[in-house]
C-alpha cells in the first residue's frame, strides 16, 4: 500500500491507541503525512567523541566513552536522586538522574557510552538525565551521522511517543519511501531551482547520510511549503482582480472641501497613498489594499480622504474598529476633520453600547442614504445593520476580527437605482489598516494576497520619541523626572503588563502600582484603566485623561491603540521585559503626538536574559517600526506574530521558518507568479500537478479564503 494511502495505525511500532494520540496532537493520519508533517528540529552529529578535557560551555550535545567509578542515592521517594561519577581515563563528570532512578541500572569496570548535554556547576560538567549505553549494546547507528531529534507534546510522551519513538516508526517506513513517492513539485521547477526529489528529501530531511544532503532536502521541503503558500494566495489575488467593482471616477466637492479645510499639508507618502487607492477605486474591478503605517503617520486622515471619494461617486462607507476605545476615537478624529464641512457628510457612531432607541434613526440612515459614514466595532457585523449603497470598508486593525466577522460585511451590499429597485451586488473595496509594521516575508505570506501601500513618512513638526532603558533600582530617578513633566504641564502614561494566564496577580500588580503611584504623586489626579472594568467606567477614566482632568493614567495595554492626547509626553513601561517588541513599539506610539519632545522609559528587572536585553537595546536605537518588526520577528519568530497579525491563518508551516526563510519565500512567490502568469487557471497538462495539490490543501481547510478580504 503506498504511503499516502496507509493508515498511521497499521505503521509498524504504532497500533490503535498511538495513532489516536498522532492524530489529535500531530493531525497525522497516514504513514506519509508522519514524514512530511514531523521533520525532525535538530540533529545531533553522533560521528564525534569528545573527551571531557575538550567539553566548553558552547556544547550542546556529546558523546563520550569511559566507566563509572561510583554512584549514590540522595532522599526519599519522590524526592529522591541519583549521583554517579563519569571516567573518561583522564577527567571525571557528574551524572545526575531525578527522575526514575529506580530503573537506572549502574555497573562498575564497564565501559559505557554517554551521551547528553554538559553543563558546568562548581567547575564541574554535569549532566541530568543523560543516555547511558553499554558499548556492548552500542549500534553503529547510534554512531554515525546526524541523529535527528524530532518534538513532541507532553501528551504523545505520556503514551511513550517520545523523540526516539518517532525516530523508530519512521526508520521503519524508510525501505518504502525508498521505492519512490509522486513528486508534488515539476521537472522544470525543480530543475530551474536544483531542488531534491521529493523521495530524496523526504530520506535524507529524516535520515541524512550528511550535512549538505540535510540542508539541501530541508531547503526543498521548505521550498514546497511556502510554494504551495503562494501558488494558492496569487491565486486569489489574480481572481480578485477580475471581481468587478464599483467605479468611483469622480473626486468631489466634499473631497476637495475637505483637503482645502486641512491646517497643514499632506505628506508625501499620504499623497502618493491616496493616488494608488484612487487607481483602484475608478479601475471597475474591486479594490483589496493593505495600509501599512506607523503610529502618528496619518492613517485615519487617508482613510476618511478616500471615504469621500466614495460619497462623493454616490456611496457609503463604514470604518470598522476592534474596540469601543479606538471607535470613539475615529469617531472625535472624523467630526473634527469634517467640521468645515457643515452637514455635507453625515457621520455616525455604532457600537455595542449604543442604545436601542439610538440605534433607530441610524439604522433609517443607512438604509434611505442620509448617513454617508458610518463608524462602529463588531455591531456593524449585526444582521439587522443594512446599507443602501455600501461601497467602501476601511478595516482597521484588522487583524484583531475573525475571519467569518470580516466576510460577513459582503453581506451588507446592495446597490439601490434611481426608481428605487436594488441592482446586481457588487463586493465594496477593501481597505484594511494596520499600524503594526510587517515583515517583508510576513506580508508576502499572511497578507500576499492584497495590494500594499505604505505610508513612510511621518507630519511635519513631529520630534521622534527618545526611549530611555531603566532598571527598577533607578525609579525614584524616574519618578523625579516624571514629577519634572508634569509641573511642566505635561501628562504621562504609566503602562502594567496585563496576561491572561496571571490576571488576578497582574491586576493586584495594576492596584499597587495606582496605590504607589498616588503616595509618590500626591498632588496629581490619577486614572486607571483596565480590560476588566465596564466600559462606561473605562470611558470615563479615558475621558478624564484626554481632557486633561488627570495628569497621569495608569493603565494596561487597553491604551496601545485609540487614545490620542497630544500633551502626553511621557510613556513608562514597567516591566517591559514582559512585552514584545512590536507591543512596545506601539505603547510608544501613544506619546510624541504634539510638539513638544517625548519620552519612552522602559523600566526593567535588573536581570535580563539575553533576548530581553537585546529587545531593550533595539528599542533604545530605533524609532523605525519596520525595523523593529523585522528585529521582532527574528526575535520571536513567526508563530507569535502570525498570531498577532491574523488569527486563524490557514497556512500551516511544518518545516519553514518565515523568520529565517526570507529568500525562500521570494523564490517560491517568483516560481507560483511564472506559472500562473503564462497559466492562471493552471490547466495546462505539466500544471495539473498543482491544481490537484491545491484542491488538496483546500479540501482541509474548514473556510473558503477565497472569499475573504
Amino acid at each position: 500500500m503506498e504511503l499516502s494511502q496507509r493508515d498511521i495505525t497499521y505503521c509498524k511500532n504504532v497500533g490503535a491507541k498511538r495513532a489516536d494520540i498522532l492524530r489529535k496532537e500531530l493531525s497525522v493520519n497516514t504513514a506519509l503525512e508522519l514524514l512530511v508533517k514531523c521533520p525532525p528540529y535538530k540533529y545531533i552529529d553522533r560521528s564525534r567523541f569528545y573527551k571531557i578535557a575538550e567539553l566548553d560551555d558552547e556544547d550542546t550535545y556529546v558523546q563520550i566513552v569511559g566507566e563509572v567509578t561510583e554512584w549514590h542515592t540522595i532522599g526519599i521517594g519522590k524526592a529522591q536522586r541519583l549521583s554517579a561519577t563519569f571516567f573518561d581515563g583522564t577527567h571525571q563528570c557528574e551524572l545526575v538522574w531525578f527522575q526514575g532512578v529506580k530503573y537506572v541500572k549502574l555497573q562498575r569496570n564497564v565501559p559505557y557510552l554517554l551521551f547528553g548535554k554538559p553543563s558546568r556547576f562548581n567547575h564541574i560538567y554535569n549532566f541530568v538525565h543523560p543516555e547511558l549505553t553499554p558499548m556492548s549494546k552500542v549500534t553503529p547507528e547510534m554512531t554515525q551521522g546526524l541523529e535527528p531529534y524530532y518534538n513532541t507534546t507532553e501528551t504523545m510522551k505520556r503514551h511513550g511517543l517520545n523523540s526516539k519513538a518517532i525516530r523508530s516508526i519512521i526508520a521503519e517506513l524508510l525501505p518504502d519511501l525508498k521505492q519512490g513517492i509522486p513528486d508534488t513539485i515539476g521537472a522544470d521547477i525543480l530543475q530551474r531551482y536544483r531542488l531534491m526529489s521529493l523521495t530524496d528529501a523526504l530520506i535524507n530531511v529524516h535520515f541524512p547520510k550528511d550535512t549538505l544532503a540535510m540542508q539541501n532536502a530541508r531547503a526543498r521541503l521548505k521550498f514546497e511549503e511556502l510554494f504551495y503558500i503562494q501558488l494558492q494566495i496569487l491565486r486569489v489575488m489574480k481572481r480578485r482582480e477580475q471581481n468587478p467593482g464599483y467605479t468611483f471616477p469622480l473626486v468631489g466637492s466634499r473631497f476637495h472641501a475637505l483637503y482645502k479645510s486641512l491646517p497643514f499639508d499632506l505628506t508625501g507618502a499620504q499623497k502618493r497613498v491616496i493616488h494608488e487607492i484612487h487607481d483602484d477605486l475608478k479601475s471597475g474591478h474591486q479594490m483589496n489594499r493593505l495600509l501599512q503605517g506607523d503610529v502618528g503617520s496619518g492613517k485615519t486622515l487617508v482613510a476618511l480622504l478616500c471615504c469621500l471619494l466614495a460619497v462623493d461617486n454616490g456611496y457609503q462607507a463604514c470604518i470598522m474598529a476592534p474596540t469601543e476605545i479606538l471607535a470613539n476615537q475615529h469617531y472625535e478624529t472624523l467630526k473634527a476633520f469634517l467640521a468645515p464641512l457643515g452637514d455635507a457628510v453625515h457621520v455616525a457612531l455604532l457600537t455595542g453600547s449604543t442604545t436601542a432607541k439610538n440605534r433607530v434613526p441610524i439604522h433609517n440612515g443607512l438604509l434611505n442614504g442620509t448617513i454617508h459614514i458610518l463608524i462602529g466595532t463588531h455591531a456593524l457585523l449585526e444582521d439587522n445593520v443594512q446599507w443602501q449603497n455600501l461601497g467602501f470598508v476601511v478595516i482597521d486593525e484588522q487583524h484583531r476580527f475573525g475571519v467569518a466577522q470580516r466576510a460577513k460585511l459582503w453581506s451588507k451590499t446592495r446597490r439601490v437605482a434611481g426608481d428605487g429597485n436594488t441592482m446586481p451586488d457588487c463586493p465594496p473595496h477593501i481597505l484594511v489598516m494596520t499600524a503594526t509594521p510587517i515583515p517583508r516575508t510576513l506580508a508576502m505570506t499572511v497578507y500576499g494576497d492584497l495590494q500594499v501601500s505604505i505610508i513612510d513618512e511621518l507630519p511635519p513638526g513631529r520630534k521622534p520619541v527618545q526611549t530611555i532603558h531603566y532598571s527598577i533600582q533607578r525609579r525614584a530617578q524616574v519618578y523625579a523626572f516624571l514629577r519634572k513633566q508634569i509641573q511642566d504641564g505635561r501628562q504621562v502614561y504609566v503602562v502594567y503588563p496585563l496576561i491572561k494566564e496571571n490576571e488576578k496577580m497582574d491586576l493586584l500588580d495594576l492596584q499597587n502600582g495606582f496605590n504607589e503611584l498616588c503616595e509618590a504623586f500626591p498632588d496629581c489626579k490619577i486614572s486607571m484603566v483596565h480590560g476588566q472594568m465596564k466600559a462606561a467606567d473605562k470611558d470615563l477614566q479615558m475621558q478624564r485623561f484626554v481632557s486633561g482632568e488627570t495628569q497621569i493614567l495608569v493603565a494596561t495595554t487597553v491604551i496601545e491603540v485609540g487614545v490620542n492626547v497630544p500633551n502626553a509626553t511621557v510613556m513608562m513601561i514597567q516591566n517591559a521585559e514582559r512585552f514584545g517588541l512590536s507591543q512596545l513599539h506601539q505603547l510608544r506610539g501613544r506619546v510624541g503626538r504634539g510638539g513638544d519632545q517625548s519620552y519612552c522609559l522602559l523600566l526593567t528587572d535588573q536581570e535580563l536574559s539575553k533576548d530581553t536585553r537585546k529587545r531593550m537595546e533595539i528599542m533604545v536605537a530605533t524609532n523605525d517600526g519596520f525595523r523593529i518588526a523585522e528585529a521582532d520577528l527574528a526575535l520571536r519568530g513567526p508563530g507569535d506574530l502570525q498570531g498577532t497579525l491574523q488569527s486563524g491563518t490557514p497556512f500551516e508551516l511544518h518545516i519553514a521558518n518565515l523568520a529565517t526563510d526570507g529568500q525562500i519565500v521570494t523564490l517560491a512567490r517568483q516560481a507560483a507568479k511564472e506559472i500562473l502568469d503564462k497559466d492562471p487557471l493552471l490547466e495546462d497538462q505539466m500544471n495539473r500537478i498543482y491544481k490537484h495539490q491545491l484542491d488538496i490543501l483546500r479540501v482541509k481547510q474548514s473556510f473558503n479564503w477565497s472569499e475573504i478580504s
